[in-house]
């Protein structure tokens, strides 16, 4: 079954043929400036199970560096999903319909966490990304 998911306005659409490989919440200072927020939920998947179903002229991408950036509907300003190598490899977890099927494994890049956060739950933590998770970011 096909996972799927949106922008605020609706007018950027997204599936997800396949299953989703791998969540956290990234604690990075990019990820927390992009969502205006304490951390960022990410979950991987295989870049060829993706597909924009509508609004993709609305889809802007941002990338700081070669190796990671954002999508982002245009007009609403939904960060949607994350690059890597300018391949979409992650979706945010917090604009998939219903139930993604996987759940939060771990906190990444809590070295750079924002000081005015404290983290509560028994996640594992990590300074960068979780070892096991590497092989989603390195196709």
């Amino acid at each position: 079954m096909a996972i799927t998911g949106g922008c605020l306005c609706g007018k950027v659409r997204y599936e997800i043929t396949g299953t989703l490989l791998g969540a956290d919440h990234c604690h990075c200072s990019m990820c927390r400036r992009q969502h205006g927020a304490a951390f960022s939920t990410y979950a991987g998947f295989d870049p060829g199970d993706f597909f924009w179903i509508s609004g993709e002229e609305l889809v802007k991408v941002y990338e700081k560096t070669p190796a990671g950036g954002w999508c982002f509907c245009s007009d609403c300003g939904s960060t949607l999903a994350g690059t890597e190598k300018g391949k979409i490899t992650s979706v945010t977890l917090g604009t998939v319909e219903g139930d993604p099927g996987i759940k939060p494994e771990s906190h990444i890049f809590v070295g750079s966490k924002a000081h005015w956060y404290d983290i509560s739950d028994d996640l594992p933590k990590f300074e960068e990304r979780a070892p096991g998770n590497l092989k989603l970011f390195n196709k």
